[in-house]
């Protein structure tokens, strides 16, 4: 994966021992999905890899959901630096 597209996870927590916010597990979600979608490029017929990254597509759109319900304001900064809405 390449140095641009890795996310710095330090920008996403609360405070600093925060390991598993909604947040951060957003955060980290982004980034493994990222991956797993430039592996998802070059091999096609990996539908196991295919199938776990849309496990991880859901489950990161249940979170930001949920962060969007509590708080709309830290939604649209997260989503604003992780920049996944156009």
């Amino acid at each position: 994966m390449s140095e641009a597209k890795t996310i710095n996870i330090d920008d996403f927590r609360q405070h600093e021992s925060d390991t598993g916010s909604s947040h951060v597990q957003i955060a980290r979600l982004t980034e493994r999905i990222l991956h797993l979608t430039a592996h998802m490029g070059s091999n096609r017929k990996d539908f196991s890899s295919r199938r776990g990254l849309l496990k991880l597509v859901a489950r990161r759109r249940k979170l930001l959901d949920y962060v969007k319900r509590e708080n709309e304001e830290q939604y649209k900064e997260l989503i604003q630096k992780l920049g996944l809405r156009k």
